[in-house]
C-alpha cells in the first residue's frame, strides 16, 4: 500500500470534479477525467484551458508549463478508463444509489492496490465502503469549492479504512499544497457539520420573519467578519444541496438544530435552488450569475420608518471598554458626549482610555492632532447620571446584569428630559425588561454595539413591542450618522449575531467532547474551509468562556431547545476558572503578560 498515486481518475466533471482535476494536473499528476456527459467533459477541458491561460497572463506559469498541464488531463466517457489509476476520486451527485453504482462498477475495473475516494460531504463513507469489494481501500476525500483556491481537504476514515490508505492520500494532499484534516465518518464531517447547522438556523430565522435577509447577512458579515452572509452562502452552495446535507445530519444526530428549516424544502421543491437556478433567497441576474438584482423583497433605500427626533448630545453610562468605545464613536461623529460612571475618577479613567485610542489613530495617520483634540474636547466626564439631564440620547453600557440595568433605567427615567431616547447595549438580556423599569417604555430601544466599538461597523437595533416608531427612526438615523451599519431585529435572546454564532461555537465544543476532532483541526477546518477569521476555539478564548457560557444559558432558557444546552466541557472549564485569554488558560494555554 505504498502507492505513489501518480495517475488519478476523477469521476464526475461538474464544478467540483473539474476543480479537483485542475489541482491534480497542476501538481504534475496524470489525470483521467470521466463523465458520461461529453458536454461536461468538454466544459472541463475549456475550464482548465481558461484557468491556465489566466495563469500565463499573470506570469504565474509559462506557456510550456501550460501545455504540460493540459496534456496531463484526458477525458473519457467510460469508467473503464480508470483501470490504470492509483487513486479514483468520485464526485458524482449526492445519492447513495448513484455512488454505489459507481463503486460497484469500479470494483471490477481498478487494480487491487488502487484507492477509491468519495468526495461526499453528506453521505456515509462507511456505508459506501461496506458495499465495496475492498472496503479497506475506501475513504473520503472532501475538497472545498472552489478546489483550486480552497486549502482545506478533509480526509475521512471509516472503521474499515486501512491506515496506509489514509497515509497515502494525506501525503498527496500535502503535495497538492493543501491542508489535510483527519476526521471520522459522520455527516458533514467537521467544516460542513458546523457550517450547515448555522446556515439552517439562519434560514429558520428568516422564515420566522425575525429579520430581513439583508440584515441577517449583513449582521454575520460585519459582526463576525465572515466573507458571506448565511443566506447568500446557501444560495451559492445550492439550497437543495444544503437540504440534503441537513437531512443526513439530522438522520444521525436527531438534533432539532439539524432538522432542515421548512423554507429549504419549499424553495428546493419550487426549483428555487439559489444562484444556479437564478433565484433562491435572493434573485440573480441570470442562472449561474452571482449578481443580485432587486426583487419584491428588496428594501427601499430611503425607508426610515417615520420622522426622527433631533439628537445633538449623547450620554454614555459606564466606565468599561465598551462604554469608552461608544463615547469615542459619538464624539468622532461630532456629538457632544457626557461620559458618566459611578465616580468622577472612573469617568476620568474612561476618558483617558479614549485619549489613548485617539493617540493611536494619530500615530497611524488616520487622524490629525487637531481632530484628536476636537474629538476629546467633546467628551465630558461625570461622576453621576445627573449629568444626563439635557442629553437627547442616553446609552447604557454597564454590566450585563438585568437588575443593575433596570436600576439604571429607573434612574434615567427620573433624570433625562422628556423626549430623550433611552438605549441599552445589552447583548443577551430582554430590552423590554429595561423599558418596563421606566414610565416611558415607548422611548426605550436596544443599540447593540460590537467590541471594539470604534472598529466594528455593526449595530443591532432592537425594537420591543412598546418601542415608538419615531424612536426607532431616530436610532437608525443616528447610527447612520456615526458611520455604522444598522440592522433591525426583535427583542429576543441573542438578537441576530449571538443567536447564530453561539450555537455554532457550542457545537464545536461538543465535537471535542465526543473526541471527533482536535481543537487545532476544528479551528483549521473553519478558517480554511469556511473562511472564518478565527477558529471557534480561538474565538471562545478571546470572548471569554464565562461570557460565552452566560449567552449559551440565555439562549437555552429562551428557546428551550435541548440542542442549545451548554456543552458540559464549557461548564467545567468555567467552574475551574479557565476563562480564556484573560486568565491565561481556556481551551488553550497562553503566556501571561
Amino acid at each position: 500500500m505504498d502507492t505513489p498515486l501518480s495517475t488519478i481518475a476523477v469521476v464526475g466533471l461538474g464544478t467540483m470534479g473539474t476543480g479537483i482535476a485542475e489541482v491534480l494536473a497542476r501538481a504534475g499528476r496524470e489525470v483521467i477525467g470521466i463523465d458520461i456527459s461529453e458536454a461536461a467533459a468538454a466544459r472541463a477541458i475549456s475550464t482548465l484551458e481558461a484557468a491556465t491561460a489566466r495563469s500565463v497572463a499573470r506570469e504565474r506559469i509559462s506557456e510550456e508549463e501550460r501545455r504540460d498541464i493540459l496534456a496531463r488531463f484526458r477525458t473519457f466517457s467510460d469508467l473503464q478508463a480508470a483501470a490504470d489509476a492509483d487513486l479514483v476520486i468520485e464526485v458524482v451527485p449526492e445519492s447513495y444509489e448513484v455512488k454505489q453504482q459507481v463503486f460497484q462498477a469500479l470494483d471490477s475495473i481498478v487494480r487491487p492496490g488502487a484507492i477509491i475516494a468519495t468526495g461526499t460531504n453528506a453521505l456515509s463513507v462507511t456505508r459506501l465502503a461496506a458495499d465495496s469489494a475492498r472496503p479497506e481501500r475506501v475513504l473520503g476525500l472532501h475538497f472545498f469549492n472552489p478546489a483550486p483556491a480552497m486549502k482545506l481537504v478533509e480526509v475521512v476514515s471509516s472503521v474499515l479504512t486501512a491506515p496506509q490508505a489514509v497515509a497515502a492520500v494525506t501525503d498527496l494532499a500535502h503535495q497538492l499544497g493543501k491542508e489535510p484534516v483527519a476526521v471520522g465518518d459522520r455527516p458533514g464531517f467537521v467544516a460542513d457539520g458546523l457550517l450547515f447547522g448555522y446556515l439552517n438556523q439562519a434560514a429558520a430565522m428568516y422564515e420566522a420573519k425575525y429579520a430581513s435577509r439583508e440584515d441577517i447577512d449583513a449582521a454575520m458579515r460585519l459582526g463576525c467578519g465572515l466573507p458571506m452572509g448565511p443566506l447568500a452562502l446557501l444560495d451559492l452552495i445550492g439550497i437543495d444541496t444544503a437540504r440534503t446535507v441537513l437531512d443526513a445530519m439530522y438522520a444521525e444526530s436527531r438534533d432539532r438544530l439539524h432538522a432542515p428549516a421548512p423554507i429549504l424544502k419549499q424553495l428546493s421543491e419550487a426549483g428555487l435552488t439559489g444562484r444556479k437556478s437564478g433565484r433562491g433567497f435572493y434573485t440573480y441576474e441570470a442562472p449561474g450569475s452571482g449578481v443580485v438584482v432587486r426583487d419584491a423583497l428588496t428594501p427601499l433605500e430611503a425607508a426610515t420608518g417615520g420622522p426622527a427626533r433631533e439628537v445633538r448630545s449623547v450620554g454614555v453610562a459606564g466606565s468599561g471598554t465598551m462604554a469608552s468605545g461608544i463615547a469615542e464613536v459619538f464624539a468622532k461623529a461630532g456629538y457632544d458626549v457626557v461620559l458618566a460612571a459611578r465616580s468622577a475618577e472612573k469617568a476620568e479613567t474612561a476618558k483617558a482610555r479614549i485619549a489613548k485610542s485617539l493617540a493611536r489613530s494619530v500615530d497611524k495617520g488616520r487622524m490629525t492632532p487637531e481632530a484628536r483634540d476636537e474629538t476629546l474636547g467633546r467628551v465630558t466626564p461625570a461622576g453621576s447620571l445627573d449629568a444626563f439631564a439635557e442629553v437627547d440620547l442616553a446609552v447604557e453600557a454597564v454590566a450585563e446584569d438585568l437588575e443593575i440595568k433596570q436600576q439604571l433605567f429607573a434612574t434615567l427615567d427620573k433624570v433625562c428630559k422628556p423626549g430623550a431616547v433611552l438605549a441599552t447595549t445589552t447583548s443577551s438580556l430582554p430590552v423590554v425588561a429595561c423599558a418596563r423599569a421606566t414610565s416611558r417604555p415607548q422611548d426605550v430601544i436596544g443599540m447593540h454595539f460590537f467590541n471594539p466599538a470604534p472598529a466594528m461597523k455593526l449595530v443591532e437595533i432592537v425594537r420591543t413591542v412598546l418601542t415608538g416608531d419615531d424612536v426607532h427612526a431616530t436610532v437608525r438615523d443616528v447610527t447612520a450618522k456615526i458611520r455604522k451599519h444598522p440592522v433591525d431585529c426583535g427583542d429576543r435572546a441573542g438578537f441576530i449575531v449571538n443567536a447564530l454564532l453561539f450555537p455554532y461555537l457550542n457545537n464545536a465544543i461538543k465535537m471535542v467532547e465526543q473526541h471527533y476532532a482536535t481543537l487545532d483541526d476544528i479551528d483549521a477546518a473553519m478558517k480554511l474551509g469556511g473562511g472564518y477569521p478565527m477558529g471557534p476555539f480561538e474565538l471562545l478564548d478571546v470572548v471569554g468562556l464565562d461570557v460565552s457560557l452566560a449567552i449559551e444559558r440565555v439562549l437555552h432558557r429562551e428557546f428551550r431547545d435541548p440542542g442549545l444546552a451548554p456543552a458540559p466541557l464549557l461548564e467545567h472549564l468555567v467552574a475551574a476558572g479557565c476563562l480564556g485569554r484573560k486568565t491565561g488558560r481556556g481551551f488553550r494555554e497562553y503566556a501571561r503578560r
